[in-house]
Parts: structure tokens; C-alpha cells; sequence
């Protein structure tokens, strides 16, 4: 991910200075476990640590370039890595290693960042949540039209639009819960996952240190379902990202201005016009929620491995795990910094509410109608008649409200009073304390 995008906490996750710091932690688990069952000498595995934990821990971009300059010769990774702790262990350094496969290393470390990232992003959600909820309860009770395919429906309040959306990164926060606990489990099996070299007692050592759970089959690789799953929630969190910001993008329209993006002084929205105030924030989190959505496709093809293992998945799992990790995260926050300072305007919520001449409450009139007396198909013609009649005046001298076309529909039978009745938006917001009470249990 382009530094841009990035925030310093997820970004040092993965690192190659952490990568490496992680690599030799399980190592060091390892020998330590390997030393307790009897494998390896301890006075073998107190030295590892002992030389190994200050070589590891001074890991920076001089002994990065290191590891690298021995890569280029054995074409190996995790060989360069243990070639390089060798360098400064010792004779000792031997007994590392002992009868694990690389992939041992690689994706017990990948479970471990996976599962550091997903702590960063459900902390978040978190945040995401706590400004979801206080600008829904902010704006329980103001006023706003809903709309279906663009056009406007019937009242409904800006606080119940944003409980929806809480609810649905509630949802979010569950599902990378659930991500998390799959993708965080260790694999020291050893080639082809037999444990025919290692003790499997040597795993379960080695999870329980690093807080993951055991991988009950692996096959010398973890099993990219896993993988899968995980991306795939990212994907979910970010589709919801990429709904609320178009909300706000169709909010922040000038033919709409019921909602916009903070405005910060000396901002410029373009440099050609001055009067432009874009919403830059939300067109930004459209494009990210999109980019993080493309990693599911490469991850669930990762799922298809040859035999026991190949390593096809690898060169993907290095661009999508940080980029779609380091991504979200920069997307989260900054949703969150919008709507924390999300520019509301009731006014012009008010405005557009009753810019259709209260066409808006038909459904209560059809309703009342039908309750007086008048068949469905007789009362539907009727408020059709009079809200057609208001719509195609919309503007003009000519223009009447819904309410006076109403009482001048031949068939309709309510006086001026029932109608007022039957129109009364507050009639809309009856139980938006029913749906609060749903949505945020009581708090």
C-alpha cells in the first residue's frame, strides 16, 4: 500500500523488520519446546534466545539489505533468515529449525499478522461505531425524506438512517470477530504436515505462546479457506464503507445539500472554481472500499493448492494481506473522522421534505381512505389522481399542494381536518424509539 494510505501501526505489522522479529520468535518457541520434550539440548535453546532475541530485536533496514544480500544466493528465504541469525548465534544455531519446513514459519508468522491487523481493525469498528451512534442519537428525531430508486418515498429521520447504518457495521465487527478467530491458528507439522520430524507436542507449545489455536490438518500449509474467509469479511466491512459514503456523496449534491463533508478553512475544492466544496472524503473511500474488495478473488483462488502444497498462493498473500489490511484501516479511520464531523443540515432536510407539495403521504391518505370506506383500487386511483396532478404543477402559478388536490378528487370523502390528520408527519416517527431500542439496546 502506498504510504498515502497508510497508517504507522498496521503498516509496521508488515514490515520486514517485524516479519523477521516474528520468524525468529517461533524459532525460538520452537527450540524452547524442542528442549523441554527432549529434542535439542536446552543449554542449545537457551542460547538461541539468549544470542538471538537482542540480533532479532536490532533487526533494521542495514540487516534487512543483510538478509536480502544472502537471498540472492540461496534463492530462499527463510534459508537466508537462519543463515543470518547463525551469523550472530552460534554453534547452537544448529539446533534451530530442527525437523520444521519453511512453511511452518511463514504461515504461523501470517497468522500472527493477520490476527494483529484484525485487533487494529475491530479497534476501528469500534470508534466507527461510538461516531455512528452519537450522530444517530444527535439526530433521532430529524425530520428527512427516504427515497427508493433516487426518488423521494416518505419521511423518516436522519437518526434512523444512521442506526441502520451502526447496525450494519455491527454486524461488520461480529463477521472480522469471526475472521479473526479462523485465520489465527499455527501450523509446526513439519513436510507435508506428518509431524514425522517434529513432536506435535512442539506445536501446541508454540500456539499457546503466541495466543493461536493449533491447525487441526495442515498440509504442510495452513488451508486457504481461512484465508479466504478473512478476506472475504474485509471485503464485507469495506462494501459497507463504500454504501455510507455514497449516501454522503448523494447527500452532499447541490440539488440535495441535506448533508456534507466538514469543510476545514483554507480548504480548496477546485482549482479552477472557487465555490466547489467536493466530497473528496467520501469519493476516496468509494475507490479504497473497491480496492479492498479486489483482493477476495486472488484469496479464494489461493484456496486450490497442488497436493500438499505449492507455493502459488505466496507471491498473492505478499501484496493482498498488507495492502488489504493497511487499506481498511486507513479507510475506517477516516470514515470515522467524517461523520464525527459530518456538516448536517435539518433546514434543508425540512426543505426537501416538503418540496413535492406533500406528495410524500400518499401511503396515509390510501390508507385512511380505505379505512373510511372507499375500496383499494378507488382510493389508490384517487391519490394518484390528485399527487400526479400536484407533481406535474410542480413550480409553476398553477402549482396546488396534495392536501387541495385532495379535496377537490371526485370520490374522496375526508374533510380538510382528517386529511391533516392522515398527513401529519409525525405519524411517521411513532416507533423510531422501537428501532433505537432494537438497534443500540437501550443505550
Amino acid at each position: 500500500m502506498v504510504p498515502r494510505y497508510s497508517r504507522p501501526q498496521m503498516a509496521a505489522i508488515w514490515s520486514p523488520e517485524e516479519r523477521y522479529r516474528i520468524w525468529f520468535e517461533i524459532e525460538a518457541l520452537a527450540a524452547e519446546a524442542m528442549a523441554e520434550f527432549g529434542t535439542i539440548p536446552a543449554e542449545a535453546a537457551a542460547a538461541i534466545r539468549a544470542r538471538g532475541a537482542p540480533r532479532a530485536a536490532a533487526i533494521g533496514p542495514a540487516e534487512v539489505e543483510a538478509i536480502d544480500a544472502i537471498e540472492r544466493v540461496t534463492r530462499h528465504d527463510v534459508i537466508a533468515f537462519l543463515t543470518f541469525m547463525a551469523e550472530g548465534i552460534g554453534p547452537e544455531a544448529r539446533f534451530m529449525h530442527q525437523g520444521m519446513t519453511s512453511s511452518d514459519v511463514l504461515d504461523t508468522c501470517l497468522a500472527v499478522q493477520l490476527s494483529r491487523a484484525a485487533d487494529l481493525l475491530i479497534a476501528d469498528l469500534d470508534a466507527l461505531l461510538a461516531a455512528l451512534k452519537a450522530r444517530a442519537q444527535e439526530h433521532k428525531l430529524t425530520p428527512t425524506i427516504g427515497r427508493s430508486h433516487g426518488i423521494q418515498a416518505e419521511p423518516t429521520t436522519f437518526g434512523l438512517k444512521l442506526a441502520g447504518y451502526y447496525a450494519e457495521f455491527t454486524r461488520n465487527r461480529a463477521r472480522l470477530v469471526a475472521a479473526r478467530a479462523e485465520i489465527a491458528t499455527c501450523a509446526i507439522s513439519g513436510p507435508v504436515g506428518t509431524f514425522a520430524s517434529v513432536d506435535p507436542r512442539v506445536e501446541e507449545f508454540v500456539a499457546a505462546r503466541l495466543g493461536l489455536a493449533v491447525e487441526p490438518v495442515s498440509t504442510q500449509v495452513i488451508p486457504r479457506d481461512r484465508h479466504a474467509a478473512f478476506f472475504s469479511a474485509l471485503a464485507v466491512v469495506a462494501a459497507g464503507i463504500e454504501r455510507l459514503a455514497t449516501e454522503v456523496r448523494h447527500l452532499q449534491r447541490s440539488e440535495v445539500r441535506e448533508a456534507e463533508e466538514f469543510f476545514h478553512a483554507g480548504q480548496k475544492g477546485s482549482s479552477s472554481m472557487p465555490h466547489k466544496r467536493n466530497p473528496v472524503l467520501s469519493e476516496n473511500l468509494t475507490g479504497l472500499a473497491r480496492l479492498v474488495r479486489s483482493h477476495v478473488v486472488p484469496a479464494l483462488e489461493n484456496v486450490t493448492l497442488w497436493h500438499e502444497r505449492d507455493i502459488s498462493h505466496s507471491s498473492v498473500e505478499r501484496v493482498i494481506a498488507p495492502d488489504a489490511t493497511i487499506g481498511l484501516d486507513f479507510a475506517l479511520s477516516r470514515l470515522t473522522g467524517m461523520m464525527e464531523k459530518l456538516t448536517v443540515y435539518p433546514a434543508r432536510m425540512a426543505q426537501n421534505l416538503e418540496s413535492l407539495g406533500g406528495v410524500v403521504h400518499s401511503q396515509k391518505v390510501l390508507l385512511a381512505l380505505t379505512q373510511a370506506g372507499m375500496s383499494r383500487e378507488e382510493a389508490y386511483a384517487a391519490v394518484q389522481s390528485a399527487a400526479m396532478a400536484t407533481w406535474r404543477a410542480l413550480g409553476s402559478p398553477e402549482a396546488r399542494s396534495f392536501r387541495d388536490n385532495l379535496l377537490e378528487e371526485p370520490g374522496v370523502t375526508l374533510d380538510a381536518a382528517s386529511l391533516d390528520a392522515a398527513m401529519d408527519p409525525q405519524r411517521d416517527f411513532t416507533h423510531v424509539e422501537t428501532i433505537f431500542r432494537r438497534v443500540f439496546a437501550g443505550g
